[in-house]
């Protein structure tokens, strides 16, 4: 019998080969070609420091776990080394033969030093001299000389392993890192008319190695690039002070032990031994790079001025309901619930102007918030910090913890407890990713309780390229659940049950499961329809199994990892799951349950996932507007429709792009959406 389950971390890099796709299709622009590209390359980043981190932690550990498909860890690890050496091939193929001729055809150039003339190569001479050479530090390796220990190489950092030899012709090995204080791709001081031409920094240092070697023959020099375990250890049962514990794992991650070795193919064997060897690294856990090292720094070049060569600038929309800026938010949401749709409909005229307006209506008495990712200059945390100086009661829930923010998080947590603003960090053990909002006004005699409930942070950077979703509610039932929440949240509430809302880890696990199991009663008249980033909890799964068995016709879309294995008979053949892949990161939740015609919709911030379920703090609503819940079925019926930037799961694990029939006009729900929101957008 075949497995239920796909392998969660080769579901990723599936993914992650989609994303390639989208750079390679000759439909997408040529400077937003180079942008996904760029992105498979910080992607893969992200997996090493995290995922295959973990499965080298459990190797290392001796753990005996198996995958819900059934692999060991150290299985695991071969599955990911071969699935992903050919997509990385497939990425520098294409970068190298195709990619960097069509940029040429544009007039833009990535030289190599030696195909420079004599003019450029004495300016970058000169360049070096004064811009560089100042900031390099030549570190020679000698593991027989304490003096010279192996030195310390910073996770994502460019290097030149450099082989050099004395006048007796005695070899020695150095390694010299690539600043990251200096641009990639360094501009060439003479390009031809018209022309924009770069030459890569490790290769203008390359050139001048002898200035850091004097009196020494530069025998070669080769990059490489190493990738560190970046998850933190966080023993919380341990810790007096969650944020000095952060502060501690936040400096050890800078020794984390090294998950990946990127080298040049050319790379002498012993050069590739001494790294190896130096680092604890296996023979599997390096990629030879046929070409550039570190491709993610591609990504400087889409801010060229070329507009013909990128999409078209997305400038969001007002809510039609909210174009009125004369009108208070508050009578907006009190004449009925909202639906923001982002970056279709602006963030910061809907959610970001909900807080502001908040912060100085003297009406408002409370804002309570959680906060999981915002931006660096947050115009979310400015109004708590005005709303708090302004004397009104202000509650933030900050998670210390979301990855890769923890330092950010700590800053403004900082910030706002300086001027006053009631500042916790969750419960214990859990991550609190819920997007919720809550404004307590006073309006003549009576206490009204305005909400936000979305699936996105609050972020307006994010929100202009990450599709999400939220509702503006003033619903009572609502808000006396969010009161409840946020009462859970800095308290010591249990509180077990709520009235509309689902709440992780406390009911939405069982509710999800209740309303999957519901639609089997309706056999073929059962429909479930699911969006969200990734499926990967078996319960669930199984559940869906169920349910298509029983003749339910259930479709997924799921933009990322999907352990479910779609369209097998007997098992599942009523289930598709389809992927969009777009220029903007698709990120909402909606959850459709048919109901035999009644049916019930859901948005909110989980994902069908263990840790969404069973780990994390997430909220998810119910969509009590039948005007929204009309709303939100368009959303999904356009996504569905989707024949370009769609792809389906087969039962083998491969995904397949659809395509426009022979006369059948392109459907690009993104675009789709883009003209329901401005439909004059492509005419301008």
């Amino acid at each position: 019998m075949e497995k239920r389950y796909f392998n969660r971390e080769l579901s990723w890099l599936a993914f992650n080969d989609r994303v390639l796709c989208e750079g390679i299709d000759p439909r997408t622009p040529l400077l937003e070609r180079v942008k996904f590209v760029s992105i498979f390359s910080s992607n893969l980043d992200e997996f090493f420091m995290v995922r295959v981190a973990n499965v080298k932690r459990a190797i290392a550990r001796c753990l005996d776990t198996r995958t819900d498909d059934g692999l060991t860890p150290t299985e695991q690890l071969q599955a990911i080394r071969t699935a992903l050496v050919p997509l990385v091939q497939k990425q520098q193929d294409f970068f190298e033969h195709t990619l960097r001729p069509a940029l040429e055809k544009e007039g833009i150039f990535i030289f190599d030093y030696q195909s420079l003339d004599e003019k450029n190569k004495k300016a970058l001479a000169e360049y070096y001299q004064k811009q560089v050479f100042p900031v390099l530090t030549p570190l020679a390796i000698d593991p027989s000389d304490p003096g010279h220990p192996f030195p310390y190489i910073s996770n994502l950092s460019l290097n030149l392993a450099v082989e050099i030899a004395d006048e007796e012709g005695n070899r020695y090995a150095a390694r010299v890192k690539v600043p990251t204080v200096l641009p990639r791709f360094v501009p060439l001081p003479h390009p031809q008319p018209g022309t924009y031409a770069f030459i890569p920094l490790e290769e203008v240092i390359g050139a001048h190695l002898p200035t850091l070697f004097p009196g020494m023959e530069i025998l070669e020099y080769h990059p490489f690039r190493i990738t560190r375990d970046a998850e933190l250890d966080i023993q919380e049962d341990e810790a007096d002070d969650l944020i000095s514990a952060l502060k501690e794992e936040l400096r050890k991650q800078k020794f984390g032990p090294v998950t990946r070795l990127e080298i040049s193919d050319r790379a002498p064997a012993a050069t590739r031994q001494r790294l190896k060897e130096q680092l604890g690294l296996g023979e599997e856990d390096i990629y030879d790079i046929n070409g550039l090292v570190g491709l993610g720094s591609l990504m400087a070049l889409t801010d060229l001025p070329l507009p013909h060569l990128k999409d078209k600038p997305w400038r969001t929309s007002s809510h039609p309901r909210l174009k009125d800026k004369d009108i208070s938010i508050f009578d907006v949401i009190k004449a009925g619930d909202l639906l923001v749709h982002h970056p279709y409909q602006s963030f910061t005229t809907t959610v970001q102007r909900l807080i502001e307006e908040a912060a100085d209506d003297p009406q408002v008495l409370a804002i309570k918030q959680t906060l999981y990712r915002t931006s660096g200059d947050s115009p979310i945390v400015h109004a708590l910090i005005r709303a708090a100086e302004n004397g009104k009661q202000v509650a933030v829930l900050v998670e210390l913890k979301a990855r890769f923010d923890e330092a950010n998080n700590i800053a403004w947590a900082k910030k706002l407890e300086d001027t006053g603003v009631h500042v916790v960090y969750g419960i214990k053990y859990l991550k609190t990713h819920t997007k919720t909002a809550l404004v307590v006004r006073k309006e003549g005699d009576e206490i009204v309780r305005y909400c936000h409930i979305g699936t996105g942070n609050y972020n307006p950077r994010t929100a202009r390229f990450y599709s999400d979703l939220g509702i503006l509610t003033c619903n009572e039932q609502l808000a006396a659940d969010l009161t409840d929440l946020f009462n859970y949240l800095t308290g010591y509430s249990r509180q077990r049950e709520y009235r509309k809302i689902l709440v992780a880890p406390v009911t939405m696990r069982q509710r999800f499961l209740e309303l999957i199991d519901r639609e089997k009663q309706f056999g073929k008249e059962g429909r479930i329809i699911a969006k969200m980033n990734a499926l990967v909890d078996p319960q669930v799964i199984d559940h869906l199994y169920d349910a298509a068995q029983a003749g339910v016709e259930i479709d997924l879309i799921v933009r990322g990892i999907c352990c479910l294995r779609p369209g097998v008979p007997g098992l599942s053949e009523t289930i598709r799951v389809v992927s969009i892949i777009g220029r903007f990161l698709e990120h909402s939740r909606i959850f459709y349950f048919g109901n035999g015609g009644t049916p019930e919709i859901y948005i909110g911030s989980a994902d069908w996932m263990p840790r969404n379920l069973d780990a994390r703090v997430e909220v998810v609503t119910p969509v009590l507007d039948p005007q929204i819940q009309q709303e939100l079925k368009k959303i999904i019926d356009t996504t569905l429709a989707d024949n370009r930037q769609a792809w389906d799961l087969q039962p083998d694990g491969k995904y397949i792009q659809r395509h426009p029939a022979p006369g059948e006009p392109e459907r690009a729900s993104q675009v789709q959406f883009m003209l329901m929101a401005r439909p004059d957008f492509f005419d301008q």
